[in-house]
């Protein structure tokens, strides 16, 4: 199993993904999973070497042989383990967490780098045997925008660290109303749209508090505009926060938020809340409706609207939310024990199929 980065060396949502998968498929019976990414492995996997290499040498890195014969190699990244050719009688799967020349394009990269990034994707994805994707929505983007075969995508939703992210009791929460956002600060993330939907919410609940925990390329346009709305005494940009810190600060939060405006995948971010015990408030992007919809569907606001966005986090913080009890309950639907079955039966049929293929 192939990643980017090591979650210990680059927070984010698609390494904590493939880092939790790998190591939960390390535990279903008869299944062995080397895994290998950049950065500082964890201590069952594997690294292709520093991330502070040039693209060029991260590239070339990533396509050397593991050394052991495997029956699946899953990829989670594109420009990464992109194979001259394939080993015979390998079948190649694909994680698809999003379109990275869109992703690129939404971050500013210029058009002759989003060309490129496409047509790479493009010849990768031609290679590969069977695409899994966390949501309905990014299936149709890959049969769509990148001509994959339905009946190659297999939706398999991710899951949640149930142990690390452990339920807060409501009477540790206190009283003061407060959200989280865990974001990286950039622009399709939308924090801008909740900042400017603070106001709303300060207006009609003055002891509000907003937490936005991350870093990234807006960080210092965000912390401009807090000021310039005059909302510095309600807002705190905590920058990027530990593992332990993180739950911490779920401890404080009545809500989260994830407030995105295109591209997003799933959303762990919201499971992590959820299983804590705090509603998450999500935008209808991706497949972040999925998070929630089976637990309250009200919690899903249309994305780039700051008035939907506050009027529905005051509502929320007024008590129309789901108990800690029931958004734990939702949350440990999505175990990555769950997640790791329902690979480790994928992979299965997909040898089974090979295997009848060779006989016929």
């Amino acid at each position: 199993m192939n990643g980017a980065e090591w979650f210990s060396t680059r927070a984010g949502g698609l390494n904590r993904y493939f880092e939790c998968l790998a190591q939960s498929l390390g535990e279903v019976a008869n299944v062995q999973v080397h895994a290998v990414a950049f950065g500082d492995a964890a201590p069952w996997g594997r690294s292709w070497g520093r991330l502070d290499q040039s693209t060029a040498s991260r590239f070339l890195a990533s396509r050397q042989d593991v050394g052991v014969s495997t029956d699946i190699v899953d990829t989670h990244f594109a420009l990464y383990n992109a194979r001259p050719r394939k080993k015979s009688g390998t079948i190649y799967v694909r994680h698809f967490q999003g379109p990275w020349a869109s992703e690129s394009e939404a971050t500013g990269a210029s058009s002759l780098a989003v060309t490129c990034k496409r047509i790479f994707e493009r010849f990768v994805y031609a290679q590969d045997d069977h695409f899994i994707v966390l949501c309905d929505r990014f299936a149709k983007i890959l049969s769509d925008d990148y001509s994959v075969d339905s009946s190659a995508i297999s939706v398999i939703p991710p899951g949640v660290d149930l142990s690390q992210f452990s339920q807060v009791e409501a009477d540790r929460k206190g009283n003061l109303p407060w959200a989280i956002c865990v974001r990286r600060l950039e622009r399709r993330m939308g924090i801008d749209v909740l900042i400017r939907s603070w106001a709303l919410v300060v207006s009609e609940i003055p002891e509000a508090r907003l937490e936005i925990v991350g870093t990234g390329s807006m960080e210092l346009e965000l912390k401009a505009l807090v000021v310039s709305l005059g909302l510095g005494a309600s807002i705190t940009l905590s920058g990027r926060l530990s593992d332990s810190e993180l739950s911490r600060a779920y401890e404080r939060a009545t809500i989260s938020v994830v407030p995105s405006l295109a591209l997003e995948g799933f959303g762990l971010i919201a499971l992590e809340s959820l299983a804590t015990g705090a509603p998450a408030i999500v935008t209808d992007c991706g497949g972040l409706p999925d998070s929630v919809n089976g637990l309250d569907p009200t919690l899903v606001v249309r994305p780039n609207d700051s008035g939907a966005l506050g009027a529905r986090i005051v509502s929320a913080f007024r008590g129309k939310r789901p108990s800690p009890d029931e958004c734990r309950r939702h949350a440990e639907t999505f175990s990555w024990e769950r997640a790791a079955l329902a690979h480790a039966s994928l992979y299965g049929q997909l040898i089974a199929k090979r295997a009848a293929d060779a006989i016929s």
